[in-house]
């Protein structure tokens, strides 16, 4: 059912597409998004994907550590993309599907009539290869403990927070910028334990 919690429960697993309109598929072996898929051995794996909008889009694409390796193009536009197709695997990695209009990854030029870019990008289907799946890239979590003192610094300076008095929160808690603040805090402190550990 859709509700709350369910949504709640679905989110931490990592079953998320980010969209400006678009509604994005994609799937690994069968395995859906947020999903660690195990082989034994490196080897190839079937990916499917699709896209559907309402307003034309020019290209899906699945991204295979932040590069493409498989496309479906339309020159007109049009309203739904499919990929079915084999992807090599030699060790670890992520897979994960985008979808948007021409040029649109390069210079954000394909929007709606309100001037909204259209794209759709699904969070990863990770491929453990052999072992258990981890990656590590020093770079990504020096940049990821970056945007989270910025997002730290909007909320203690920026957003915009009525008197206690005037407001009930449904959380309970006395402190609502201490409750804004406590995912990012839990996120701090794992990037900084994968830093610690170098993985």
């Amino acid at each position: 059912d859709f509700d709350y919690d369910n949504w709640c429960k679905n989110v931490a697993r990592g079953r998320t597409f980010l969209s400006g309109g678009p509604i994005i598929h994609f799937s690994v072996e069968g395995h859906e998004i947020g999903d660690t898929l195990s082989i034994s051995n490196p080897g190839t794996v079937e990916v499917e994907a699709w896209v559907e909008s309402i307003f034309p889009v020019y290209q899906l694409e699945i991204v295979q550590e932040g590069k493409v390796v498989a496309a479906a193009h339309d020159k007109n536009g049009t309203r739904r993309l499919e990929i079915r197709d084999k992807i090599k695997i030699d060790g670890n990695t992520w897979l994960a599907a985008r979808s948007g209009g021409p040029q649109y990854y390069d210079s954000m030029q394909h929007h709606d009539i309100w001037n909204r870019g259209i794209f759709a990008h699904t969070s990863p289907i990770y491929v453990a290869c052999k072992d258990d799946w981890w990656m590590y890239d020093e770079e990504v979590a020096q940049y990821m403990l970056t945007m989270i003192e910025g997002d730290l610094a909007y909320i203690r300076g920026n957003s915009y927070q009525q008197k206690h008095s005037n407001v009930t929160h449904h959380h309970g808690h006395i402190d609502h910028v201490s409750y804004l603040e406590q995912p990012f805090l839990q996120a701090q402190e794992a990037v900084l334990g994968r830093l610690r550990n170098r993985r």
